[in-house]
């Protein structure tokens, strides 16, 4: 206690000293986030060591001062040099090889919530890049509302997704103009290359992304991927938005857009299968249902579980779409993504009780190449564990005409549409080479390797993938 008062008269004695910080940018040593570092932040810091400070991973470049994850006596002492002139370790910061993001939220608050928005001010940096166009500038900002998303990645990882909402809508690198987007902060790899799969293999709608890197509150964020957010539209999944409580039983036969995935949402109802396994299935449009509509939906998923479990091609055809589920399928095997049929499965429907259920759009490929015990390759159905036993597809696979229409496309997509796929995964991963660099140096506890020596190991999975699948429907057999 006696050395935490001399510093604090020290620094008392150099009140008068600040350092300016950059607009966008947090000078290192800056605690309380004024874009300044001066006696105040050593009284921050001063007060929160008192009051027993936890180490926060996001904050950890400003309040702990000299990289040691621990929020301590030296943290005071290092700033109170910096005040006499002495220079700080410097902050991780963007590579300057991709647009920059800046967010600032209102009052600098933390983003802690995947429920309530907090409101945000924002600007994009094109960073003298070809083509890219800026939007907002530090002086004129232009406004969000921003909030956390995902489950596992908000809840285990320190690097957060975001979702957010523009107050306009805007163009976003390119992307179609829409206030809704992603932030996603991971699988830089095998998100880029199962939506481009699925490009290529013609689903009718796969969300655009783009590489930026982000500096949030002033703290460099890291490399994220801006990412269109799955929503009824125009250009996203484009079917008749339904109202919300409709009740006219001509209009709530669509159009829907739903998900089954496991994880607990409020919008969500459960099918109790005949084997006792539960079905989760989450509704996203409409958000909010008259009693018509849930029974509506929740009868239409009840008869298509019930007939695909009984593996009856003549009865599970009249709910389900087959060729978007084929392509659906391959895409998913091509890149060996486990969780494929079980979490994040979307699916969407047009109005008109003729209409059958569409697979799609894909999204998440965190579990891509993810059996730890892998040695030769398999379909997605066999070995594996509980906690990823796929929804339906173990029982769609046994149906004959299902694998035929597999069999068709296929052969359309492979070799034609997969024959440049290598050239543009590395075209992709000298993109942002550089920016994945100056994230692992911002998180480096989320990386097992270099992104260059993931993508070598990742393509060597999935040539041997590949080379599996059209052993097993290559032949016109």
């Amino acid at each position: 206690m006696k050395t935490l008062q001399i510093l604090c008269i020290m620094a008392i004695a150099l009140s008068s000293i600040s350092m300016q910080g950059q607009s966008g940018l947090r000078p290192p040593g800056d605690v309380n986030c004024d874009w300044e570092v001066n006696i105040a932040d050593v009284n921050t810091l001063v007060d929160s060591i008192l009051h027993g400070a936890q180490y926060d991973p996001f904050y950890s470049y400003a309040t702990d001062v000299n990289h040691d994850k621990e929020i301590n006596i030296d943290d005071i002492s290092l700033l109170i040099h910096a005040l006499q002139g002495e220079a700080l370790p410097p902050m991780p910061s963007y590579s300057g090889t991709l647009p920059v993001l800046y967010i600032n939220t209102e009052g600098h608050h933390d983003i802690n919530s995947k429920e309530e928005y907090i409101h945000a001010d924002w600007w994009l940096d094109a960073m003298g890049i070809e083509g890219v166009q800026p939007l907002g500038t530090p002086d004129e900002p232009l406004g969000m509302l921003i909030k956390g998303r995902g489950n596992y990645t908000w809840e285990r990882s320190d690097k957060k997704p975001y979702r957010i909402k523009l107050d306009t809508k805007q163009s976003l690198l390119g992307m179609k103009k829409n206030r809704h987007f992603c932030l996603l902060a991971h699988d830089f790899w095998s998100n880029p290359v199962g939506f481009e799969l699925s490009r290529r293999i013609g689903l009718a709608y796969t969300p655009a992304q783009e590489p930026v890197e982000v500096v949030l509150n002033g703290i460099y964020a890291g490399l994220y991927f801006i990412t269109e957010k799955i929503r009824v539209g125009k250009h996203r999944v484009n079917v008749t938005e339904q109202q919300n409580g409709e009740t006219d039983e001509g209009l709530i036969t669509g159009g829907w857009l739903i998900e089954i995935d496991g994880h607990v949402d409020k919008n969500q109802f459960f099918i109790l299968e005949d084997d006792g396994e539960v079905l989760p299935v989450k509704y996203h449009s409409p958000d909010s249902l008259s009693d018509e509509q849930m029974d509506y939906i929740y009868n239409l998923i009840s008869q298509t579980d019930k007939a695909i479990n009984e593996v009856s091609d003549s009865v599970w055809e009249k709910y389900i779409d087959l060729d978007t589920l084929a392509c659906f399928y391959i895409v998913n095997e091509v890149v060996d993504d486990i969780e494929s049929f079980k979490g994040s499965l979307y699916l969407h429907k047009h109005r008109g009780d003729s209409t059958k259920l569409l697979f799609g759009p894909v999204w998440d490929f965190g579990c891509a190449f993810g059996r730890l015990d892998y040695e030769t390759p398999c379909f997605l159905y066999e070995n594996t564990d509980d906690v990823y036993k796929p929804y339906w597809l173990e029982k769609l696979v046994q149906s004959g005409q299902f694998q035929e229409v597999v069999r068709k496309h296929w052969r359309q997509f492979y070799p034609s549409r997969m024959e440049t796929m290598e050239s543009y995964i590395d075209s992709l991963i000298n993109r942002i080479s550089l920016a994945s660099e100056a994230d692992r140096m911002r998180w480096p506890g989320q990386y097992w390797s270099r992104l260059e020596s993931q993508n070598e190991y990742y393509k060597m999975r999935m040539r041997e993938k590949v080379k599996f699948l059209n052993e097993q429907w290559g032949s016109q057999q």
